[in-house]
């Protein structure tokens, strides 16, 4: 019952923000809606099947040849925007997912480690996430796209290599302040293995500000994923983001078909704004500093 003291306490804190949970619940529909998309969704977009090019740049609310209302219109190749989006939106955000989970693992272990082990080791770990940090993450991740081509797998790696420095230096800067307290100490004392003194003692006290970074670093895979895909290096046209349906309407913006454009990119920020105001209520709610 002690244990579960704090996080009731941190759920009661997180629950007095208004604006925290509107984004929250904003977050769940967008999560609940990509997950049902095969079975809400209007249209399987990329069934040609169920294509038509007669149903081309439809305004929203207009009617196909088939009878079928499109609420938020068509894009060049007649497929349903509000299907597309959908679609899209369950992309984006397992990419999201994905990558910072994998990031979440791989930096944080490294980051204990070196905090743990310290020397040479920690030295080389903190030594490449300094390298890895000096060059923008844009950058990063179209060398490596570049090299390993396009696919949800690779979008997924290159992100990857891009957020588990962050990781790595919050773990460690976490984990130092408490490796001198004194369950640390008495763990240090039974003999107990490094991992379980890591993983089973030492992480837990260091979950915090690690949860908070991991909720911002899911909105910046999200944003650095579109960004990619809108350039063309992201995902190809078989596995759709929402940034790759904002480039496919770039180009019809000028010709006043501002829907292929528009709707997917109200998609992304509200994907992205949801995520930032729970990320905020946590850093929020974690600060130690913060009264009660």
């Amino acid at each position: 019952m002690k244990a579960q003291a704090p996080l009731a306490r941190a759920a009661a804190d997180f629950a007095a923000s208004r604006v925290a949970l509107a984004g929250l619940a904003l977050l769940l529909a967008l999560v609940l809606a990509a997950l049902l998309a095969p079975w809400v969704a209007p249209q399987n977009p990329y069934d040609l099947a169920q294509l038509d090019l007669l149903d081309s740049r439809l305004p929203p609310g207009a009617r196909s040849a088939a009878g079928v209302v499109h609420w938020l219109g068509t894009d060049g190749q007649g497929r349903d925007m509000l299907s597309a989006i959908l679609y899209g939106l369950r992309t984006s955000l397992t990419v999201g997912l994905a990558s910072a989970t994998l990031g979440f693992a791989i930096g944080v272990s490294l980051g204990l480690a070196a905090a743990w082990f310290g020397g040479w080791l920690d030295a080389l770990i903190m030594r490449l996430a300094d390298l890895q940090l000096s060059f923008p993450s844009v950058l990063i991740a179209l060398v490596l796209l570049a090299v390993l081509g396009q696919g949800l797998d690779k979008i997924i790696v290159a992100l990857v290599a891009v957020q588990w420095a962050y990781y790595a230096r919050a773990a460690r800067a976490a984990a130092l302040v408490e490796i001198g307290k004194d369950y640390i100490a008495a763990a240090t004392s039974l003999a107990i293995s490094h991992a379980r003194i890591l993983f089973r003692h030492l992480l837990p006290n260091c979950l915090p500000p690690l949860i908070v970074l991991a909720s911002v670093q899911v909105a910046a895979a999200i944003t650095l994923e579109a960004t990619l895909s809108f350039l063309g290096l992201g995902l190809p046209i078989t596995e759709p983001s929402l940034g790759l349906l904002i480039s496919n309407g770039f180009a019809y913006l000028l010709s006043g078909h501002y829907w292929i454009s528009f709707f997917p990119g109200i998609g992304l920020l509200g994907a992205v704004v949801s995520i930032n105001l729970v990320a905020d209520r946590l850093r929020e709610v974690f600060d130690p500093r913060r009264p009660r």
